[in-house]
Parts: structure tokens; sequence; C-alpha cells
């Protein structure tokens, strides 16, 4: 049985599509499990959901325009979003967790009005449930579409790594930060902008209403085991790719949705590291 898995995988790896949606994959799995660790220590977990959900009303704009590259309106929608969300001041973040629902549910429905007035497609439902849950998109990148986001990818992933230590200031106590004089705005708005972008990359792996779970997931799962920041990144990192790899290889053999296979694999992986810290803790 395992020979004809292996045999299985072999032939699905001559194509180069498989090839292309591996590595896309793991380029956004990622930089989403960088991100996600910092997201959820400073209580922002949901905004990846709320950016998603505005990419896909940008997405709905694009699409009744006729633009092929829709990319070219999305992202600085979303990356505007997002800066707006993550610079506001201390009155506003009081009421933060109002302005991000207000966001995702208000993207969403002008989207999918949007869609339905001006929709020229003869499968509206389709076309809205594969850009909410996903499709088969990853698996019909072109190499063009790799190069990008494998080029922004690397950006986002040199950016976090040339500034890892500002990031870790300003997620465990951004108020010393400041009153230490260090720019923080500036560092929130750099996070703001690669967690947009990543966002805008990832709907064509998880669709647009599961990838805050690729943000939040390994991010969660790593703090079931590990309490030191780098090793929670470490680990996080790990576990996404290690779950992305395993998602698309699954639904590839199995004919199952991307995304959601992909989202299965990382809540399979929460649970087992969640029995492995009980058992810990009832040993120790």
């Amino acid at each position: 049985m395992n020979g004809g898995i292996f045999e299985t995988l072999r032939f699905y790896f001559a194509f180069p599509f498989v090839r292309y949606a591996l590595l896309t994959g793991v380029l956004i799995a990622l930089c989403s499990s960088l991100l996600g660790v910092t997201l959820v220590l400073k209580h922002f977990s949901f905004l990846g959901d709320s950016l998603s959900h505005v990419a896909f009303g940008s997405m709905a704009i694009a699409t009744i325009f006729g633009m092929s590259n829709d990319m070219v309106l999305v992202m600085p929608i979303t990356v505007l979003c997002a800066i707006l969300l993550f610079r506001g001041g201390e009155k506003r973040r009081a009421h933060g967790d109002a302005a991000l629902a207000m966001l995702s549910v208000g993207a969403l429905a002008v989207g999918y009005l949007v869609l339905n007035l001006f929709s020229r497609s003869a499968n509206l439902s389709g076309d809205v449930c594969a850009t909410l849950f996903g499709s088969t998109s990853i698996l019909t990148l072109t190499q063009g579409e790799v190069w990008l986001c494998a080029i922004m990818s690397m950006v986002a992933v040199g950016a976090f790594l040339l500034c890892y230590h500002k990031i870790f200031a300003i997620t465990f106590d951004e108020e010393f930060a400041s009153a230490t004089g260090m720019p923080t705005k500036r560092y929130d708005a750099m996070v703001a902008v690669i967690t947009a972008v990543v966002i805008v990359l990832a709907m064509n792996l998880v669709g647009s209403l599961l990838t805050s779970a690729l943000i939040v997931f390994p991010a969660l799962s790593a703090m079931r085991i590990y309490k030191s920041y780098r090793q929670v990144v470490l680990c996080a990192v790990v576990l996404s790719i290690l779950c992305a790899v395993a998602g698309i290889l699954v639904s590839i053999i199995a004919s199952m949705p991307v995304g959601s296979t992909i989202v299965a694999a990382e809540i399979l992986a929460y649970f087992i590291l969640d029995i492995i810290k009980r058992i810990r803790r009832t040993n120790g």
C-alpha cells in the first residue's frame, strides 16, 4: 500500500503544476506562520479574517471591471485597510473589535452584492464559493504567478528577519518601546502591510474565509508546548509548512478541496499538541 502511495506521488510530481502548488503553498505557509505569533499575542488575530473579507470585496469589484490582473486593485485596497486598522491610537484600539467586525461583515456583504448586481458569470454561486473557500486555482498557477509569490514572500520574510527584535518589542510591550524612542507606528504599519500581502497571496490557496486559519492555528498550536517567543515562531513555521504540504498532497491524491484539507490538517496538529501538553502536565 505504501509503495502505491509513493508511486502515485512520483507520478504527480512529474507535472509542473504540482511542484508550483507545493512551492507556493510552502511560501505562503511560511509567511503566515511568522506573522501569526505576533498577531495572536497582540490580540489582532481577527485582523486576518477582516482583511480577507476586504480582499474578497476588492476582488469582486475587479471582476466586474473585467480586470485581467485583479491583484492590481486587491493588493492596494487590502494594504490600505490594514494600515488604517493597525495605526489607530489607543482610543481607537479600545473599539478595535467593533471596527474589525464592521469592516469584515461590510466588505463581505458589499462584495457579494456587487457580484449579484453586475455579474457576467453563468455560475455565480460556484464562483463565490470558490473564492470564499478556495478552488483549484492553486493547481493552475503559471510560472509567472509562482515567481511573483516567491518574490513577495521573500520580501515579507526578509522584513520580518531584519526587524525581528523590533517586532518582538512591539509585540510584548509597545508602550515601553515607544517610550524608548522606537518608531512603533512605523513597525506596526510594516506588520500590517506584510499581513495584507500574505492575505492576498493566501486567497489562491485556501480562499478568503479560511486565510485567517493559516495565521492563527500554527501560532496557537505552537503555544501549547512552547513559551519562548523564538521557539513558538520556529514551531509555528514548521507546523504550518508540514500542514500545507500534507494538505496539498492529500487533496491532490484524494480529490479533496485544497483549502479545507490544509485547515483540517492544522486543526489535527493543534489537538495532537494539546494532547502532548496534557500528557506532560500529568507526568510533570
